[in-house]
């Protein structure tokens, strides 16, 4: 465990780039796996979550190697080809990433072997079932802790069926979990879901050379459409830096005056960029510049200025576009200009840790006034008032939770310290470092 202190600091500044997008990043890892002949990755987080996919898809028989690249490493991926997965020898290991441990179900629930996922005492916790209940439909067989919780022994099976499901919750895993189970199925797999989530596995497997199509059929809903056992072709994947990593930069700016930040090479996917939204409507400072396509994603350079914010309410159709925003975006309305209310989320309670108490008690531990019910949040902000700080918060295992703090700490009249940094590292390597290079004062204790 390691502590960390974030100190009353100057504005931030610079020109930078954060880390690749962990979320593209897993599915690159997984995609290429399944497809034929080269994938070559620049930019991979090399994060812990990821590192553990890396270790997972070689079990199941991937060939992924690491050499330099001008501008950093490259990862090259010799895949197994749909069906061409092998059984692990040992358990996977995938630490604290819900995303690989919900997308590898997927993929193994399709092929006729047996294996078995555990995860740190944070992933343990977490519910499974919405993942699970779909690939029973394909004749998938599981053994589970009470709860559908890690660890899970897969048992899949070679005669998937095609699944039709209509999904109750938005969710990008469980749509990608049934969607990687669905390519080794015949037919066709139809998903619905409520309202548009991230869409990058349609985005990659199509890029890859899947027959997939999407339709808004009404009342926010999209239906998605994949046609069973393409020939998925490896190819070169640039992965742009993380908007979920950047938005505790972009927060960070906005919050702390005199701050003036670029941060180049953004991926901003349309079902991603509900924070950017948020925060304009809060009143901030952030401008869009080239934007631009790499690998079916959209990119962008983001400058962002230091600008007093306002509260707003955020209605819960928002959510599947920032769901992993809500911790950074509650530090903005705690120092915002009257009461900000985020309605729908009551999701955050089943993420790395409960966000939605995380915040609520930790920001009064701070000083701030807020209010929870079981799906919303509101937060009463200083209206640009120093935030009190002077507590010592408990990360929860939870890097979002633990960097949401230290960029409180950046406005607070006494530091705010972290109790454990460490699960900073499962998505932000280097994030201390970075962030005093631009002017923050952040350090171990």
């Amino acid at each position: 465990m390691t502590l960390i202190c974030s100190n009353p600091s100057n504005s931030l500044n610079g020109s930078i780039t954060v880390p690749g997008d962990k979320s593209i990043s897993h599915r690159a890892l997984m995609i290429g796996t399944l497809a034929i002949g080269e994938t070559i990755i620049h930019g991979l987080l090399e994060s812990e979550d990821v590192k553990a996919t890396i270790k997972a898809m070689r079990q199941l028989g991937a060939d992924i190697r690491q050499t330099d690249g001008p501008d950093g490493n490259l990862w090259h991926i010799f895949g197994r080809g749909i069906g061409g997965i092998v059984e692990p020898n040992n358990v996977l290991d995938l630490g604290n990433s819900g995303t690989a441990a919900r997308l590898i179900i997927g993929i193994i629930a399709s092929h006729n072997i047996t294996a078995t996922i555990i995860g740190d005492p944070s992933l343990s916790s977490r519910p499974m079932q919405r993942v699970l209940d779909p690939l029973r439909n394909i004749g998938a067989q599981f053994v589970v802790r009470a709860g559908d919780k890690l660890p899970i022994t897969i048992s899949g099976t070679n005669q998937a069926l095609p699944n039709n499901i209509t999904l109750k919750v938005a969710s990008a895993q469980v749509k990608s979990a049934v969607l990687l189970a669905g390519l080794n199925a015949p037919g066709h797999t139809v998903l619905i879901e409520p309202r548009p989530s991230r869409d990058h596995t349609e985005r990659m497997l199509s890029y890859f050379g899947a027959k997939l199509s999407t339709e808004d059929i009404g009342n926010g809903s999209r239906k998605i459409t994949l046609v069973g056992q393409p020939e998925l072709t490896g190819r070169k994947i640039i992965v742009p830096g993380d908007i979920s990593s950047a938005a505790f930069l972009i927060v960070g700016a906005l919050i702390t005056p005199g701050s003036n930040l670029k941060i180049k090479n953004v991926g901003i996917n349309p079902l991603r960029t509900g924070l950017l939204d948020s925060l304009k409507e809060m009143g901030a400072n952030l401008k869009i510049l080239k934007v631009r396509e790499n690998s079916s994603e959209q990119v962008a350079d983001i400058q962002i200025k230091y600008k007093q914010l306002k509260g707003i309410t955020i209605p819960a159709t928002r959510v599947p576009s920032m769901i992993d925003e809500y911790p950074i975006l509650s530090i903005a309305a705690s120092v915002a200009q009257g009461t900000s209310v985020f309605k729908g989320v009551g999701e955050l309670r089943v993420k790395e840790s409960d966000r939605l108490t995380a915040m609520a008690e930790g920001l009064k531990s701070c000083g701030v006034m807020t209010k929870t019910t079981t799906n919303s949040l509101t937060i009463v902000g200083t209206g640009g008032d120093p935030i009190d700080g002077g507590a010592t918060i408990a990360s929860r295992l939870d890097h979002r939770i633990a960097m949401s703090y230290l960029i409180l700490g950046l406005v607070s009249k006494n530091p705010i310290t972290i109790d454990d940094g460490d699960p900073i590292e499962t998505s932000f390597p280097g994030f201390i470092n970075l962030m005093n290079q631009l002017g923050a004062n952040m350090e171990l204790k």
